[in-house]
């Protein structure tokens, strides 16, 4: 006997159609995935270039500014903002320069140093403080 439409089941008729209909929507919603995909890297390559440029600005402004800083701190640069101020100061004589020669360490001293920080303020308190023999 022939089966007609008539017999068959709605999920039967509409099977085909609803396979159909999905794997359009795989096919579509790929498509629209890889088109936001592109546009993403099209619009973080934006940024980078934009990042990067402005990376190099800062780089030569901080190189400007460690010229002008070297420049402002140079002796002579002091020695005329000096005369332009009238602060009546001069540069320091090689006699006027007292050089301290710090001395290595005693038993003692390295004790105090391996000490806990609040310790070695009070035992550098109390050395300071015991008179000297």
């Amino acid at each position: 006997m022939a089966r007609n439409r008539k017999n068959q089941s709605a999920a039967v008729r509409f099977g085909p159609a609803l396979k159909a209909l999905l794997i359009c929507l795989f096919i579509g919603g790929s498509g629209v995935g890889y088109v936001w995909q592109q546009n993403q890297l099209l619009e973080l390559g934006r940024q980078k270039a934009e990042k990067e440029k402005r990376l190099n600005l800062l780089r030569v402004q901080n190189s400007q500014l460690g010229r002008h800083l070297a420049e402002l701190q140079s002796p002579k640069s002091l020695e005329t903002r000096l005369k332009e101020l009238n602060l009546g100061l001069s540069m320091a004589q090689p006699t006027q320069i007292v050089r301290l020669v710090d001395a290595p360490p005693t038993p003692a001293d390295k004790s105090i140093l391996s000490m806990h920080p609040a310790e070695r303020q009070y035992a550098e308190r109390r050395t300071a403080a015991s008179p000297a023999p």
